[in-house]
C-alpha cells in the first residue's frame, strides 16, 4: 500500500477517494483504464512480443563509465542529501524512519512507514560504503532497527503493521499488516544482513525476522497473495493479482525455508500487454514506480522467466512514459527531453495516484523527481538530463537538504514542502545501482534471493546485440 502521509488521493474519474488506499483506487482505475483516450496506446492480447529476448542489450548493463564527471558528481550529492534523511529522520533507539518530513520547518511528525524503514536499513548500507558515516555508527543504527524489529514492533505472523509511531512502534491510524510494505523491509533487512556479515547479531537478528514471516498463512487458500490484513475485518479483498511491485514479495515467500510459497504462486498473476507508440511490454494501470521497486533489490539484468525479461520490460516502461510525457506538452509546454516524469506523489492538491499511460490522474504539470530518479539504470542518460535540469534550473526551490522535494509544478509556481521516505529511498538507491551495482551485488548474495528466482524459473541469457 503506498500512501504516504495518510492524505486523500485524488480521482478525476469522480469515484470517492476519499478512503480508497491506493491499491483499492488502481483496480477502480484499471476497470476504467482500457477506455481512457491516449494517443498510441493499447491493450495487446498476446505475450509472445514480450516472451521473447530483446533486440537490444539491456541498458542497465551500463556502468557508471557512461556518467559524466558532473553527472557522478551531482548523484553523489544527491545521494548524501538522500542519506541525511534516513539518518535524521529516523528514531535512533527505534530505527523507525518517518513516513514524511516537511524541509521548509521543524517536522515534529510521528508517523513511520515500514517500507520506508527497510529504504533507511538499505541506505545505511550505502552510507557505510560510501563513508557519509562511519561504518560502526551506521552498524549500530541498524542492531538498534534490528532488534526493535524484533523484540517489540506489532506483527502478524511475521507480517508488520503499514504505519507506525516513531518512538513506540504502536499502530498508527488502523492501518493494514500490509504484505508489500513487509517485503519492502525485508529487502533491506538482507541488504544489512549481507552487508555487515561479520557482526553475528546482525545476521541472526535478520535471519530471525525474516523466518518469521509465514508466508504460508498468506497464501493458506490462494496463490494470490491478498494485500493485507487487519484485526477488524481479517484479510482485506484486494489481491496481488496484476504485475506490480508485487514481484519482489512473491520472489522473497518463494526464497523463504520456514514458511515457503509454492512455486505456482509466480504464474498465478497476470502480465497484462501494453503497446504504446509501437513498443509492447507488460504493465499495469498504475504509475511508474511500479517498473522500479522490485528492481531496486532483485538483479534482473540478464536474467529471464518464461514470461519475460523483466529489467528490459522496466526500460521500455521507462522509454514509454518518457514519450507519454512528452506528447503531454501540448498542454504542458515545461515537460520534454529535459524535463517529464509523473508517478504517485504529493501535489498542490494533496497525494495522487496519476501517471500513464494510458493517462491517469489529474494530471497538471506537475514533475516527480522520483520518477526519473528511480529509472536511473534503466534510461541513465535520459534520466540524467532531467535529473541535472531540475536541480539547475529549479533548484532554490525544488532542492533541499535531503535532495529533491517530492515534487513542482513549475506552470503554477508550486514547489512541495515534504520528502517522502519511499521516493527519497527509490532514488538513492537506484543511483547507487547505476554508478556501482552494490544494491543488487550485495542483496544477491542471500540465498533467500537466488532460491526466490530459481523457484520461478528465471535463467540467464545473453540478450541480442
Amino acid at each position: 500500500m503506498r500512501n504516504p502521509g495518510r492524505v486523500k488521493i485524488r480521482d478525476v474519474n469522480a469515484c470517492d477517494s476519499r478512503s480508497l488506499s491506493r491499491r483499492k483506487f488502481l483496480r477502480k482505475l484499471g476497470a476504467i483504464g482500457a477506455a481512457l483516450p491516449v494517443a498510441r496506446w493499447g491493450v495487446v492480447p498476446s505475450l509472445a512480443s514480450v516472451a521473447s529476448p530483446p533486440t537490444t542489450p539491456p541498458a542497465a548493463s551500463a556502468k557508471s563509465s557512461l556518467l559524466s564527471l558532473e553527472d557522478d558528481q551531482l548523484l553523489d550529492e544527491m545521494e548524501r542529501a538522500n542519506f541525511l534523511f534516513f539518518w535524521e529522520q529516523a528514531n535512533p533507539q527505534t530505527g523507525m524512519v518517518k513516513d514524511r518530513a516537511n524541509v521548509r520547518t521543524t517536522d515534529n511528525g510521528l508517523v513511520a512507514s515500514i517500507a520506508a524503514t527497510g529504504f533507511g536499513l538499505t541506505a545505511l548500507c550505502i552510507g557505510a560504503k560510501r563513508e557519509f558515516v562511519p561504518r560502526n555508527d551506521a552498524r549500530n543504527r541498524v542492531l538498534a532497527t534490528l532488534r526493535f524489529l524484533w523484540k517489540k514492533l506489532p506483527t502478524h505472523r511475521g507480517f508488520f503493521y503499514h504505519f507506525a509511531n516513531i518512538n513506540t512502534g504502536e499502530r498508527v491510524w488502523d492501518s493494514e499488516v500490509s504484505s508489500v510494505d513487509t517485503a519492502i523491509l525485508l529487502c533491506g533487512l538482507l541488504t544489512c544482513r549481507q552487508f555487515f556479515e561479520e557482526h553475528s547479531e546482525v545476521t541472526n537478528l535478520a535471519y530471525e525476522i525474516f523466518n518469521r514471516v509465514d508466508w504460508s498463512w498468506l497464501s493458506e487458500d490462494t496463490t494470490l497473495l491478498p494485500q493485507g490484513w487487519t484485526p477488524e475485518v481479517g484479510f482485506l479483498s484486494y489481491r496481488w493479482d496484476y504485475y506490480s511491485e508485487l514481484m519482489m514479495m512473491y520472489l522473497l515467500g518463494m526464497g523463504s525455508l520456514a514458511h515457503p510459497l509454492k512455486p505456482e504462486a509466480w504464474d498465478a498473476w497476470k502480465r497484462t500487454i501494453f503497446e504504446y507508440d509501437g513498443l509492447r511490454y507488460i504493465g499495469s494501470f498504475a504509475p511508474l514506480f511500479v517498473h522500479q521497486y522490485s528492481q531496486a533489490w532483485f538483479d534482473f539484468r540478464g536474467k529471464r522467466d518464461k514470461y519475460a525479461d523483466y529489467f528490459e520490460n522496466s526500460r521500455i516502461a521507462t522509454e514509454v512514459h518518457r514519450r507519454f510525457c512528452l506528447e503531454l506538452a501540448t498542454q504542458f509546454p515545461d515537460y520534454g527531453d529535459d524535463l517529464w516524469g509523473i508517478t504517485a506523489s504529493d501535489s498542490q492538491n494533496g497525494y495522487v495516484i496519476w501517471g500513464g499511460p494510458p493517462a491517469m490522474g489529474p494530471i497538471d504539470g506537475t514533475i516527480v523527481p522520483a520518477a526519473p530518479g528511480g529509472s536511473l539504470p534503466f534510461l541513465p542518460q535520459a534520466t540524467m538530463r532531467v535529473l541535472r535540469n531540475i536541480k539547475n534550473r529549479y533548484g532554490n526551490e525544488a532542492w533541499c537538504k535531503y535532495g529533491f522535494v517530492d515534487a513542482f509544478n513549475p506552470p503554477k509556481n508550486w514547489f512541495d514542502h515534504d520528502v517522502v521516505g519511499i521516493d527519497t529511498g527509490i532514488t538513492m538507491v537506484m543511483a547507487e545501482n547505476l554508478r556501482t551495482n552494490f544494491v543488487w551485488n550485495t542483496f544477491m548474495k542471500n540465498q533467500e534471493a537466488r532460491r526466490g528466482m530459481q523457484k520461478a524459473g528465471f535463467q540467464t541469457y545473453k540478450p541480442t546485440a
